[in-house]
């Protein structure tokens, strides 16, 4: 004997309640590694997109609002135009940001050539640098953004010329904001002291990425509810 349609629905209708309603869908708008790996530590389900923006064009003599305009600008490239259109159209969280390296008062961006990797590497055992990194959180369907800075300082020991050379030849540190690789195996002894977390020196911190994604899911409870 079949069920009656009315039982059948009550059925489907407490499966419906019981299974969990889906979760937002996060875009992380950067072809960084180091970010892809510490959104998946966190258990974060993504999809990757790399905005197409002109970098050189965003400038600010402030580390902090510099960061924060190039994490707003990447958000921009990614939600707006035909591009956009399916994470406007499903309500994406948009994830984006941006990290420079400040020593002695300079802002170093990636290092241009081996001269002056050699420049911005020899020089941090002799005066510590600092991250300085932003979190951008927007929802692609209503444009409303939650952002930070987040900023860690790091202690080196003077750092040899043998590794130095050895990072050059290597060539990732080129892809690094002041050539900065403080999780390198060759780069770790040399760190004597981190003030911040080895994840904000990454260039994403775990805990501003939950508190953004927390305060931006209240707001969207808070408006659906209305």
């Amino acid at each position: 004997g079949g069920c009656r349609e009315g039982s059948c629905m009550l059925a489907r209708l407490c499966i419906a309640m019981m299974t969990p309603a889906p979760a937002q869908r996060l875009i992380l708008g950067s072809g960084s590694a180091t970010r892809q790996a510490i959104l998946s530590e966190m258990g974060l389900a993504f999809e990757v997109r790399k905005p197409d923006i002109d970098e050189k064009a965003i400038r600010f003599d402030d580390p902090a609002k510099l960061v924060m305009a190039l994490g707003k600008a990447k958000a921009a490239a990614l939600i707006e135009g035909d591009r956009g259109a399916d994470l406007r159209a499903s309500g994406a969280w948009v994830l984006t940001g941006d990290q420079v390296v400040v020593h002695r008062g300079r802002i170093l961006e990636k290092p241009l050539d081996e001269a002056e990797c050699r420049s911005f590497i020899a020089g941090y055992g002799e005066a510590s640098p600092m991250t300085v990194g932003s979190c951008v959180l927007t929802n692609a369907a209503s444009g409303e953004q939650w952002a930070a800075v987040d900023e860690a300082t790091i202690v080196f020991d003077p750092i040899p010329k043998s590794t130095v050379k050895a990072l050059i030849a290597e060539g990732e540190v080129f892809n690094c904001a002041g050539g900065l690789m403080v999780e390198h195996p060759l780069v770790q002894p040399h760190v004597r002291e981190m003030v911040g977390g080895i994840d904000t020196v990454m260039g994403l911190c775990k805990a501003t990425v939950e508190r953004l994604l927390l305060s931006a899911n209240q707001a969207r409870t808070a408006d659906s509810a209305k």
